[in-house]
């Protein structure tokens, strides 16, 4: 089985948006979407009826379009949609939504039977009682599966092995969707067993992103959310697979391309936005993330 996706009016992989489509295994497929620009994109593709689609938001979201238009389904930040139906085809028609990150997941009832051959009669839809049923859910992210679908784009394996760890994290987020909530196994960050601490993360998310450019310290943080400085620290990679400031780092050069993809903005002023005082600072962090200046990453932008 093989489901590639083209974006239908951007080029793929531009600064404002990228699909990497990767073959799991043999009737297992997964598709990354990014869109880092300030507009929705639209995705389209024939979905063969016996494929189970699974997607996930780590940020932003979608729409689902169905019959023409008519019906719409809401994929929200830090939720997942599951659509099986083996009496119908449902062709993917989807707006992705700015500043979004998504994973797709698809695979026939056949393959997540092999996966979970000695649990068919818990996992609803690979019951033999509903195996011919259409299915349907909503669900909220858990934090751990928050995690893992963000560490797909944060992944810093290269060459070779990149595509051993999306395969990995495909079967990680199978699994960690079908564990039932009190089989969870959080021992490794205990942390994350008190859904009020991960508020307060999510919380220390928001503040670092509304004070970018006069971000607090780390202790100030801390304080801000009312937690230590340690489990901030731990919850927060935890959750997002990155440190505060690593974090804060690649949301700032984040904005700072999006201002200059814009054309409204010159380096100085977007390094100044973003809270660069100095910026020969900006440049060579711009350039170590990117891979060029600004300068020519503005020229790219024009030609």
């Amino acid at each position: 089985m093989d489901i590639h996706f083209e974006l239908s009016s951007l080029a793929k992989n531009t600064p404002k948006s990228e699909i990497v489509n990767t073959r799991i295994s043999e009737g297992i497929f997964m598709v990354r979407v990014q869109n880092f620009g300030d507009e929705s994109f639209s995705l389209t593709r024939e979905i063969d009826q016996s494929l189970i689609q699974f997607y996930f938001a780590a940020s932003g979201g979608a729409s689902f379009l169905f019959n023409q238009g008519k019906y719409q389904l809401q994929l929200e930040k830090e939720k997942c949609l599951l659509f099986y139906n083996p009496l119908i085809a449902l062709p993917l028609n989807v707006e992705v939504k700015p500043h979004s990150k998504l994973v797709f997941l698809y695979l026939t009832v056949e393959h997540l039977h092999q996966l979970f051959v000695q649990a068919t009669d818990e996992i609803a839809f690979i019951n033999q009682d509903n195996v011919n049923k259409k299915y349907y859910a909503n669900l909220p992210l858990s934090p751990l599966l928050i995690l893992t679908v963000n560490q797909l784009f944060t992944n810093t394996v290269s060459g070779p092995a990149s595509a051993i760890f999306e395969r990995a994290k495909a079967y990680e987020i199978l699994a960690l969707f079908f564990t039932k909530e009190e089989g969870t196994d959080v021992e490794q960050c205990p942390f994350l067993k008190d859904e009020e601490n991960v508020k307060r993360i999510r919380q220390a998310k928001s503040l670092l992103i509304e004070k970018m450019a006069t971000p607090p310290t780390l202790k100030e943080l801390a304080v801000e959310i009312n937690l230590s400085e340690y489990r901030l620290k731990e919850g927060f990679k935890n959750i997002y697979g990155k440190s505060v400031f690593q974090f804060l780092n690649d949301y700032r050069l984040d904005t700072a391309r999006q201002m200059l993809s814009s054309g409204k903005h010159k380096v100085n002023d977007a390094a100044y936005q973003i809270g660069y005082t100095n910026p020969s600072h900006f440049i060579s962090a711009f350039k170590k993330k990117f891979g060029v200046t600004p300068k020519k990453y503005l020229s790219g932008k024009s030609n």
